[in-house]
């Protein structure tokens, strides 16, 4: 596998506009914090019912959960490294080549799948970076590792969304398609569908595919109300359900590349 990996790594090194949108997205991770932190820095700073509301979301241990949740908007760029990285294969036709050369289905599909990981743990470590700039810059002493899984569930939720996105890369092959049909269907369709489940069927509508990961990093500030408004949410239940769907995604996308027409 250490091999199918060197040879990926040489598919990737010189793609440029793989790199362009990885550096944009690890720049984009750290801008969206900043901008919520100036707009949480311009607060009324004397206004007590905004602060007992609000606190301080970028102290410890509460930036853990706060950068987490805004880096979670940016999910939609790891969807499409991926699809790039995978489609670009079927333009060059490499993953005919690649079968060609002795590599088995499942070995390719395997060496994508590990693409998922690295570039979920990439946006994690990024993420983990950011949150430890803007905790330490507020106050180093309180540092702390509390409510550090919401970084264990953005990596479940990177993971979720690159993995949806090999998946969809598999399903139309064309970068123009997938992206088309990636972009609607995790910024449009399944938030239409989570709505009309909520609404009508006792919130059934959080455990969609990508529902269930976007709710493991709920809104952090106004505490008060939130912690009322979310308890009826199960995090557990929410994660096993993640999971479920990732091994799904996986399992699908496998099945998919092993009995297609190269």
């Amino acid at each position: 596998m250490l091999q199918l990996l060197k040879i990926e790594w040489l598919k990737v090194k010189n793609y440029r506009t793989f790199w362009v949108l990885s550096i944009l997205y690890l720049v984009s991770i750290f801008g969206s914090n900043y901008i919520a932190w100036l707009v949480w820095d311009s607060r009324p700073k004397k206004n007590s019912d905004v602060n007992m509301l609000v606190g301080n979301p970028f102290k410890f241990p509460d930036v853990w959960h706060v950068v987490s949740y805004t880096s979670s908007f940016l999910m939609f760029m790891l969807g499409l490294l991926m699809i790039i990285s995978v489609t670009n294969e079927y333009s060059y036709k490499t993953h005919r080549q690649n079968i060609i050369d002795g590599w088995s289905r499942r070995q390719f599909v395997g060496v994508k799948v590990l693409l998922t990981f690295i570039i979920s743990i990439a946006a994690t470590i990024a993420v983990i970076l950011t949150a430890l700039a803007f905790g330490l810059f507020e106050d180093a002493s309180l540092f702390s590792f509390e409510k550090f899984e919401f970084i264990g569930y953005f990596f479940i939720q990177a993971l979720s969304y690159s993995a949806a996105a090999l998946l969809f890369s598999l399903l139309f092959k064309r970068s123009g398609i997938s992206i088309g049909v990636y972009f609607l269907y995790t910024l449009i369709l399944e938030n239409m569908l989570a709505g009309f489940l909520n609404r009508y069927f006792d919130n059934v509508g959080r455990y969609l595919p990508l529902e269930s990961t976007d709710n493991l990093i709920r809104i952090p500030v106004f505490k008060m109300i939130i912690n009322q408004f979310t308890a009826s949410y199960n995090t557990t239940l929410l994660l096993t359900m993640a999971l479920i769907y990732l091994a799904l995604y996986i399992f699908l996308s496998m099945r998919k590349f092993e009995t297609d027409d190269l």
